[in-house]
Parts: C-alpha cells; structure tokens; sequence
C-alpha cells in the first residue's frame, strides 16, 4: 500500500498530474489574484513603517512595565500632542532591553514635549528616554537602491538562462519572479504588514530562492525534452509535464527544508520571544518563499510550453506525434470490433501506417494456405505437376 500512496509515486515522479495540462485554469487564477494585489496596492496602498513614511521613535526602558501598559500610556500622550504611535516592540538583549515606539512625525518641540511627559509618567527621567527622527528622504533612498539592485539582478538572471537554457526558459523565468513579488506584495498591501529595510531586503532575499526552484525543474525539462524531435513518442508539454513531476518532490522538500528555519524565526523568535527586529525580515521571506514554490511548479513551466509550441519546430513534431496516435487508434479499431483483442507487450514495437500495412500483408488470413512454395505446379495447382517421383518429364 505504501509503495502505490501518493507519497511514493511522488518520489518515484509517477504522480501523474497534469499541470502543464491545466495551465488555462492557472494563468486564470494567477491573473485573478494578480487584480486583487494590484487594486489593493492602488486603493489601500502599503503600511509603511517610519523609515519610509517619517517619523519619530523613543525609546523606553522595559523596567517601567509590560509592553501593552507603555503602549497605552504612551498613546495618551501623544494623542495630546496631535501624534499618534504606529508600532511598539521589543528590542535590544543582554540585559540592554527596551521598547521601541514608533511615533508619526513630530516637530522638534513636540518630540521633546512627548519624552518630558513620557518620564512623568513613568517616574523616570526623561533623560533615560531615547529620542530621534527619521526623515521620508531616508526610505526614498533605500527604495531607490533596492530598484537599482532589483532591475540589475533580473538583468542578469536573464543573461544567464539564456545561456543556460533558452530564451523560452528565461523569458518563464523572469515571469514567474515578477508575480512571485507582485503576490506577495499584494499580501502585504491586504494584510496590512508594515513595510521596513528588513521588508525590502526579504524582498531580494526571496528571489535567489525563486530562482533556484525555477533552475531545478527547468533543468529537468531540458534533460526529457532534448532531442524530442527525433522521436514521435510525446509532445513538447507532455514532456514538460513529466520533468514537473518528476522534480516536483524535490521541490517540496527543497520548499519545506527552507521553511522551517524561517518559520522559526517568524513564530518562535518573533511570536513567542518578541523579538520585533526579526519579524519583518521572517514574515517577507515566509510568504516569499511559499509563493516561489507556487509559481514556479504552476506559472514558469506551463508559460514556456505555451512559448515552445510557438516554435513551428516544435509545432510540426506535435503534429506527428498526435497524427501517429490517431493511426494507431485506427488500426487498433478492426481487431476491437471483431471481438478478438491482442494484448500488447510492453517492448513491442509501435504499429505505424507502415508497420501496420507490411502486418497486413504478411498476416495469413482465416482459412488460408500457409505461406510459402506450393505444393503444386504453377498452372492449375495439380500435385505433382513440376517433376514426378522417378522422374522425368513428360513427352
């Protein structure tokens, strides 16, 4: 039972799933979410933390309390000063520990109107109370760079599977990349996460990964699919749809290996220990990392069997292969509906138009004579007619 599970005939790449097959149905859907992260990205836009958006941060020693009663206090405060707090977490370790208020902008004399307050209200000094301002210029400058870096990395990404593979291949490639950032960027646009440096160095951070699941199953429609004219036994997608389940274990475990650590650092260190710096960085590679495998197993493979069968190379060899088919179905149909079926080995050789012609003729038809010299003359099938016992001819 083991050996038929789904499991093992994954492992086996025997799974048989048509993917490349139902390619219509997830382009449809991939265009679907692709509206949905878009209209989210135009209309709700993203949360931007205070690097890119401006703002103010102070920094509270964690003796003062828990971290929902300095929240909350501090909110007070800023709500009379016309500000508001965006995020508080947990920072710093060793015994060096504080929180961490993330404030909208404030002027000068309100920032420094909050820290008094904030010490009165602690009973602290207010000295002990870091302050310090963060301008939008700042994460207009990461942002900028991490563009520069973005298009220089698909630049030569697409260099190297075209020499590599094909431009086929890096043209699926490069697809399924750019909506692995577009979905995941949707996402955070949904769910609101706050977008940081750490978020922006997730982002380039996942498409390494990408990349890597897209050279894997790639390389192995490279491997089925070479020399595939020269045979009339598949077509270009069937072969494509087998190396995606062949390498598709591979993927999953390769997926599942990298996300664990990440998950760890997501749910464990941020979630369970409160390290706030850690959450940014897990959460985009987390979601990244999950959507690299998606796109990679559904998107870049069925993009390019839709590419190849442009090809008219590639056309006139599915053409011979679907009409071989077609000829053998209908050789097959006579022996079908006379009732008297021919079990076909596995290493017998594929009936063709010829083959089947030459099969025809050679095969003794119900009743006959077995082939081969008459018995008799040539003329009238007398026994006996070409040379008698003992002897010669007659005269």
């Amino acid at each position: 039972m083991a050996e038929t599970g789904l499991a093992a005939r994954l492992y086996r790449g025997e799974a048989g799933l048509n993917i490349v097959g139902r390619r219509k149905m997830w382009f449809t859907v991939a265009a679907v979410l692709v509206l949905i992260a878009l209209g989210s990205v135009i209309f709700r836009g993203f949360s931007l933390g205070i690097e890119f958006a401006g703002g103010n941060s102070f920094q509270v020693p964690t003796s003062v309390g828990t971290l929902e009663q300095v929240e909350q206090r501090a909110g007070e405060v800023l709500t009379g000063q016309g500000g508001r707090v965006v995020t508080t977490q947990q920072v710093g370790g060793g015994g060096g520990e504080f929180y961490e208020l993330r404030t909208t902008e404030l002027d000068a004399e309100q920032a420094e109107a909050v820290r008094t307050e904030l010490g009165q209200v602690f009973n602290i000094d207010p000295a002990e109370i870091a302050s310090n301002r963060v301008s939008e210029a700042w994460g207009s400058q990461v942002t900028n760079r991490a563009l520069l870096g973005l298009v220089i990395f698909l630049a030569l990404v697409t260099v190297y599977l075209v020499l590599r593979f094909e431009w086929q291949m890096a043209v699926g490639a490069i697809f399924a990349l750019v909506m692995n950032l577009v979905l995941t960027a949707g996402l955070y646009s949904i769910v609101g996460f706050e977008v940081t440096p750490s978020t922006i160095i997730g982002f380039l951070t996942i498409l390494g990964f990408a990349l890597y699941d897209v050279v894997v199953v790639f390389d192995k429609v490279q491997e089925n699919t070479r020399g595939i004219t020269a045979n009339n036994n598949q077509t270009y997608g069937e072969a494509a749809n087998l190396a995606v389940n062949q390498s598709l274990m591979r993927s999953i475990n390769t997926s599942v290996v990298a996300l664990l650590p990440v998950g760890g650092i997501l749910f464990i260190g941020a979630g369970l220990l409160g390290a706030g710096t850690l959450k940014d960085l897990g959460l985009v590679l987390f979601v990244g990392m999950a959507m690299a495998f998606l796109t990679s197993i559904t998107l870049a493979t069925p993009l390019l069997v839709v590419l190849k069968n442009r090809d008219p190379r590639i056309q006139a060899h599915n053409k011979r292969v679907l009409a071989r088919r077609s000829t053998v179905g209908r050789s097959e149909t006579p022996a079908k509906a006379a009732g008297t079926p021919r079990p076909v080995e596995r290493d017998e050789e594929p009936v063709t138009a010829e083959t089947g012609a030459l099969a025809g003729a050679a095969a003794p038809k119900v009743g006959a004579r077995p082939a081969g010299k008459r018995s008799g003359g040539a003329r009238g099938g007398r026994p006996g007619g070409g040379n008698r016992p003992g002897g010669g001819k007659r005269r």
